[in-house]
Formats: C-alpha cells, sequence, structure tokens
C-alpha cells in the first residue's frame, strides 16, 4: 500500500493541502446541505399549520349526511395528503391531484404508521408506499376523530440534492485549482530545499579518497530562522568542516609524496655507490677470501634490490603528482608476447598459456609504462603461486575497451586481504609461497598505471582461480591527467 502514498515532501505537502481543504470542504457541503433540509422542512410545518387542516377537515365532512359530497380542494396545492382516522383506524385517505382529490390506497404498513402518529400539531416524517416521503402532522377532529395533514418532502430532497450537487461540481474545481496552484506553491518554496540536496549530492559524487577536491560553493541561505535556512547553514558549516579536512588530508598526502620523491632521488646516488664498489670488489684479480667474496655478492644483490625499490617509489611519486604520460599507440599484443617470454625464461616450472585474438590490439597510452603493468602482473603470479600452476593470459577488445586478464589456478588471495592487495607494501605471504622476495609495490603500481592511463583494474580470488582483470579505454584521446 505504501506504492500509492506520496514519497517526496513536495507531493506530501500538496496532498496534504488537498486533503485538508477537501475536508473543509465536505464539512461545508454537509452543514449547508443540513441547513437549507432543515429550514425548508420548517417552512413546510409553517405551510401545514396555515392550512390548518382544511382538507383533512373536509374528508371529516364527507362523512356527514348533509355536507358536500366533495372533499375542499380549494387552495391546497398538488400533492397535498389527508387523511381521517376513527380509533387509530383510517377511514378516508386522499392527494389533491390538479386541485381534485385522488383516494390514496393505505397498506398495512402505511395504517399503523398513521395510526402511530401523535395528535399534536406538529410536523413529522413518514413514507407512504404510494406517495412517497411527506411531513405531516396531526389534530384531533370535532368527532373524536385524528385529521392528517400532509405535504410531499420532494421539492424539498430535490432542492438539497441540488445544492450538493452545485457544491460538488464548485467544491471539486477549488480542489483541482487549489491542487494546482499549492503544487507550484510549494515547489516554490521548497526550492532552496532543493538547492540543498543538489549541493548535497554533488558532494556525494566527489571522489573525496585521494587528490585535491574543489568542494562545491556554499548553499545560499535567504533567510536563517526557517527550517530550510537552518538545514543550509548546517550544511554550509559541515561543507566547511569537510573542506578543511579535505584540505588537510591532502597536504598531507603532499608532504609524503615529496617525501618519497626527495628520498628516493637522495638513495639513489648512495645505493648506486654501494653497489658498483661492490662490483669493483668483485672484479678485483687477486685472490679475496671466500668469506669476503659472499659478503660482496650479498652487498651486490641488496644493492640491486634497493634500487629496483627506489626506482619503484620514484615512478609511484610521479604517477601521484599527475605527471604526463606518453600518448603514443601501443601495439598491446606485442607487450603481452614479449612479457610472456620473460616469464617463461624467469619462472621455467609455471605452465604459461595465451589466449589472443586473431588481429593484433592497439590501444593509445605510454608504452614503456604498459609494458612495466604487464610484467609486474605476471611477476605476481609467477612469485606468489607455486611450481607447476597454470598462469592464463588473455587480451580482447570490447566495445568498453580493451581487456586484459591474467587468471592463475594457484592457491587465491585470502578473502580478508583482498580489498588491499593493490597498497602499497601489501603482501599475502602466509597463504601463497614465495619463491622470491618482492618489495609489494608491484600491483600498486600496476594499479597507478592503470587509473593514470583512465582505466580500471578488478581482482577476483577463490582457492584454485585468481583473475587481475585490466580495462583500459578505447583508443581515442588521452585521457586528464591524474
Amino acid at each position: 500500500m505504501s506504492r500509492f502514498f506520496p514519497r517526496t515532501l513536495r507531493s506530501q505537502l500538496t496532498a496534504g493541502l488537498v486533503a485538508l481543504l477537501a475536508l473543509a470542504c465536505l464539512a461545508v457541503g454537509v452543514t449547508t446541505a443540513l441547513a437549507l433540509e432543515g429550514f425548508l422542512v420548517r417552512r413546510l410545518d409553517q405551510q401545514l399549520s396555515a392550512a390548518a387542516g382544511r382538507f383533512a377537515v373536509s374528508l371529516e365532512h364527507e362523512a356527514r349526511p348533509d355536507a358536500d359530497n366533495r372533499p375542499d380542494t380549494r387552495g391546497q396545492s398538488d400533492g397535498t395528503f389527508g387523511a381521517r382516522l376513527l380509533r387509530g383506524n383510517p377511514t378516508q385517505a386522499a392527494v389533491v391531484r390538479q386541485q381534485t382529490d385522488a383516494a390514496v390506497p393505505l397498506t398495512a404498513d402505511d395504517r399503523r404508521a398513521l395510526a402511530g402518529l401523535p395528535a399534536d400539531g406538529t410536523g413529522h416524517s413518514l413514507r407512504l408506499s404510494a406517495l412517497g416521503r411527506y411531513r405531516v402532522n396531526a389534530v384531533t377532529g370535532d368527532d373524536g376523530d385524528v385529521l392528517v395533514t400532509g405535504l410531499p418532502l420532494h421539492p424539498v430532497e430535490e432542492t438539497v440534492h441540488r445544492l450538493e450537487a452545485v457544491e460538488a461540481a464548485v467544491f471539486g474545481g477549488a480542489l483541482v485549482i487549489t491542487g494546482v496552484l499549492g503544487a507550484l506553491w510549494v515547489r516554490l518554496s521548497l526550492r532552496p530545499l532543493r538547492r540543498v540536496t543538489t549541493t548535497a549530492s554533488r558532494v556525494a559524487e566527489l571522489p573525496l579518497a585521494s587528490g585535491e577536491v574543489a568542494m562545491p560553493a556554499p548553499v545560499p541561505v535567504a533567510d536563517a530562522r526557517t527550517e530550510v535556512g537552518q538545514v543550509g547553514t548546517a550544511l554550509n558549516r559541515m561543507l566547511g568542516h569537510v573542506g578543511n579536512a579535505l584540505e588537510r588530508r591532502h597536504a598531507s598526502e603532499e608532504r609524503l609524496r615529496h617525501f618519497a620523491a626527495d628520498a628516493s632521488h637522495e638513495l639513489r646516488t648512495p645505493v648506486a655507490n654501494v653497489r658498483g664498489h661492490a662490483e669493483l670488489a668483485l672484479r678485483h684479480k687477486g685472490p679475496v677470501p671466500g668469506e669476503v667474496r659472499r659478503s660482496l655478492d650479498r652487498i651486490q644483490a641488496e644493492s640491486e634490490r634497493m634500487s629496483r625499490l627506489v626506482d619503484d617509489l620514484l615512478l609511484l611519486a610521479r604517477l601521484d603528482a599527475g605527471r604526463a604520460l606518453e600518448h603514443e599507440p601501443v601495439d598491446l599484443t606485442r607487450l603481452v608476447l614479449d612479457a610472456i617470454d620473460d616469464a617463461r625464461a624467469a619462472g621455467p616450472g609455471h605452465r604459461w598459456r595465451l589466449d589472443l585474438p586473431e588481429t593484433a590490439v592497439t590501444t593509445t597510452g605510454d608504452e614503456h609504462r604498459l609494458q612495466q603493468a604487464i610484467g609486474n602482473l605476471l611477476a605476481n603470479a609467477r612469485t606468489h603461486t607455486p611450481a607447476g600452476t597454470a598462469v592464463t593470459v588473455r587480451l580482447a577488445a570490447e566495445e568498453r575497451g580493451t581487456v586484459l586478464t591474467v587468471e592463475d589456478d594457484g592457491p587465491g588471495i585470502p578473502e580478508e586481504l583482498q580489498p588491499e592487495v593493490f597498497g602499497r607494501f601489501v603482501r599475502a605471504d602466509h597463504s601463497r609461497s614465495r619463491a622470491a622476495g618482492g618489495t609489494g609495490l608491484g600491483l600498486a603500481i600496476v594499479q597507478a598505471v592503470v587509473t593514470a592511463h583512465g582505466g580500471r583494474i578488478d581482482l577476483t580470488s577463490r582457492p584454485g582461480r585468481t583473475a587481475v582483470t585490466v580495462t583500459l579505454p578505447p583508443a581515442g584521446p588521452a585521457p586528464s591527467d591524474g
């Protein structure tokens, strides 16, 4: 039933206004109809009293031998009813028709109703089977009988019904006009509330998770004393608090980005120096003790690992800062083939499969960054799955864009970790075997590269199937930076 009731505030106010007016019209209509009916009935009672029962008296005289054989209908209006009751039994009953009388057949119910009338000279309403509803009064005659005189209630009922029809038409028109004008008035009155709703909807659609956010302008408040004005004032205060919080969050992010970029830049030189000295020491022609050589090998390996970490941090810092990417045609099919060749060489224990369309799939973007993203996806599948795992790479050109899927039948990613898997320094070591260490930035770089190209990345994982799907927009204008 709730679907039949108005849901919006505007429709509720309009419906309430029309309903209140309808109740008022109903009350006025019932009151006026009852008042008019009462007035007309009182007029009938006055006419009955003024007639003094002449027609009923003539019925009484008709029974006398010296009286005229016809009842006296002079001055009586059509429909006037007369009856004579002797000891509670109606002996004569007639009605005036075109200045003459006509006998009225009485049923048993009619006789009981007439016999039950009090002879007090006041008006009473009853229904006669042959005539309909009448207003009658009864008085005591000269011979101890009861004389009844009545006038039809049909003219009263007809007048009241006509009034009801007129009121229904007038009140119906008033309700329609009031509904239309009321809806316009409510719409105009709630215009400030619509501005509040529009502003709140715009804020709800803003990407508040990261980056700089441009908050909408405050809602104009005409009168802060009204309910709508109070809502607008509260919304403006909330927008101010949210804007300040977003500014502080953005400033903090910027400081972290600058720190990561500056730290990475500062680390590149000493890491490169350490790596260079280790390589130089390893190339020494003279005898080097075994323990020293093992230490130098570890220094070189760790310096290479730190170099990769520094390069990844620098790349993420540049992508976070919205650095412009290349915007050139890229053959994704060739990139996938090259990445599969590299993956086979690095992970010969895995089964690598390809599912490519017959025609080359191209897109528009930065070839070097896309190659790095594809390589990271394959490296992630290789590193975090045991030997013998089948890894399938699918590439397809669809209407929504270019879709790249990397799927494996490994142990899967725990459900509680899946929402964070694209975060930085996130690993699933406790659920996936690791053949080699990683920085924990591989998937974070993939997401950053895909986002910078205007695409999206999705993950579905369960034991026996893990799939990472990258969707890039169709080849065309370059996406907006950032």
